[in-house]
């Protein structure tokens, strides 16, 4: 017996899909944040005197990858318990 699939259900159901699929958004911060900090470790084993500017040039460049990961994450929460889409039934 076939159940009928209401329009809040569809609804639902992609949006739990398109959070799932917005926190893929979290892979790409995680990937570059390692390399800047293997980078940046390689740095300062060559040149122990610009620690601080090499530090602070990295961690810059950590945090503004992070936003596209917060990004990801804050359309997910949205999604999942700020429904939009739900209004507009």
């Amino acid at each position: 017996m076939m159940s009928q699939i209401t329009n809040e259900g569809l609804i639902l159901a992609c949006s739990a899909i398109g959070a799932g699929l917005a926190m893929i958004a979290g892979v790409g911060p995680g990937i570059g944040q390692g390399i800047a900090a293997g980078h940046g470790a390689a740095a300062v084993g060559r040149n122990p005197g610009a620690r601080g500017n090499i530090m602070s040039t990295m961690l810059l460049g950590q945090a503004v990858a992070e936003t596209t990961g917060l990004y990801g994450f804050a359309v997910a929460i949205i999604l999942l318990f700020a429904n939009p889409l739900l209004g507009k039934l």
